[in-house]
């Protein structure tokens, strides 16, 4: 069945399926190691481009404001605004694919 669903995708709908869930793994990798200088970079230009190119403009918006309105108060902070981008994107995921994404093990 995944197969029929490839073959009924664009090549622009595959490819943004495909940065999605690159962007997804960077994100979370980043996260993990709490790499802040790496968050900020995916967050601001990473997401912000991916989500203008799937016209996912409030997406885009968030990834702007998390990087623009700083200082943040704390480094907890500026992590639980990560995380809510990277369930933004998880739930862009689903719009994508029709599917839940993948849950990291």
């Amino acid at each position: 069945m995944r197969v029929m669903l490839h073959c009924n995708m664009s090549a622009s709908d595959v490819s943004l399926q495909l940065g999605l869930e690159d962007l997804l793994g960077d994100l979370q990798f980043a996260r993990r190691n709490g790499d802040l200088g790496r968050l900020a970079l995916l967050a601001y230009c990473e997401v912000r481009r991916w989500a203008r190119m799937a016209g996912e403009q409030e997406l885009a918006k968030h990834s702007v404001e998390i990087i623009n309105n700083i200082p943040h108060a704390s480094r907890e902070q500026f992590m639980a605004q990560v995380d809510e981008l990277i369930v933004e994107l998880e739930q862009a995921h689903f719009r994508v694919t029709g599917r839940v994404p993948d849950l990291p093990a």
